[in-house]
């Protein structure tokens, strides 16, 4: 850790570096807690054979404060590898809880689960309000595209994944302009407290897009972790709309951001192959991504519960 500890110093101005501690979590980065002069801070540096740009990651994560989403401070952000030895992200820590479990069963947080549908919806509207003209060259690419490619590459028979890609086809709605997009918007990316949302986190997998992705990958069934309401287990998709277009949003239809639900489910069963085959041909062997290979048959369920009386 001395070697660290040094590093982030020079990176910081000179700050005296204390309480340097590894967090776990994270397939692509390694995450570091620390003291700054005293001040709370959170490190996450890139690990080996992950492309994905965390410029990205650091201009999205300005964009969005700018735009009134609650979000950690960047401190500092760099790609230059020389300093830290990949490329990194410095942010303030936010204190509270990122468990989904925790957060729908425990007594504590349960003025937080009747606010954070409202909350969601807010953090949503103000995001997809962000400027974005200044961004240069973000990712925009057509997700119906990108995750039929990857699921032809995985070379596996899938028929209820082929089955709902085809109802996504025939009911892809029109692209709207492009906003800003978290991509990855659930329970687990957001730091609760007991009055509720706090910060949104892991921003690695912004890019523009149609908001309603936001809103559709909020609704998707794997991210209510075992609750009951359709919005990430704690709220409706009447109370999540309602508070989207209350602070602003836009007009929201109800058969896109269903769309989206269910592109969120078929997007998540074929990452979810993807994991496991990571796992089974040796790249990175992982009892994690074993089990969440797993789970491709619960989105496959998933898919036939969502396009129940759709087609």
């Amino acid at each position: 850790m001395d070697d660290l500890t040094a590093a982030l110093s020079e990176v910081l101005g000179g700050s005296t570096i204390t309480s340097v501690a590894r967090l776990s979590g994270g397939a692509s980065r390694d995450t570091f807690r620390f003291e700054a002069d005293g001040r709370p801070l959170i490190m996450q540096r890139q690990r080996g054979g992950y492309e994905r740009d965390m410029a990205v990651e650091a201009t999205a994560l300005r964009l969005a404060a700018a735009a009134g989403v609650p979000v950690a401070e960047v401190i500092a952000a760099s790609t230059d590898p020389s300093a830290l030895g990949a490329s990194y992200l410095v942010v303030s820590a936010v204190e509270g809880e990122t468990i989904a479990r925790k957060i729908l069963r425990d007594t504590e947080f349960g003025p937080a689960r009747v606010a954070l549908a409202g909350q969601f919806g807010v953090a949503l509207a103000r995001l997809h309000s962000a400027d974005v003209s200044g961004v240069g060259d973000f990712p925009a690419d057509d997700p119906l595209d990108t995750y039929r490619a990857v699921l032809d590459e995985v070379g596996h028979p899938h028929p209820a994944l082929e089955l709902a890609y085809r109802w996504l086809q025939q009911h892809q709605p029109a692209s709207p302009p492009m906003v800003l997009v978290h991509g990855d918007f659930r329970l687990g990316n957001v730091i609760v407290g007991p009055e509720g949302l706090r910060a949104v986190i892991d921003w690695e997998l912004a890019h523009l897009g149609d908001p309603m992705e936001d809103l559709g990958w909020l609704c998707v069934k794997a991210w209510r972790f075992g609750g009951t309401l359709p919005v990430a287990g704690v709220g409706t998709r009447e109370q999540l709309i309602a508070a989207y277009q209350q602070a602003g949003g836009g007009a929201v239809d109800p058969d896109v951001v269903h769309w989206w639900e269910v592109f969120g489910t078929w997007k998540w069963g074929i990452i979810c192959i993807t994991q496991a085959l990571a796992h089974t041909s040796g790249v990175s062997r992982s009892h994690e991504l074993a089990a969440i290979g797993r789970r491709v048959c619960e989105n496959e369920h998933d898919l036939f519960l969502a396009l129940e009386g759709r087609w």
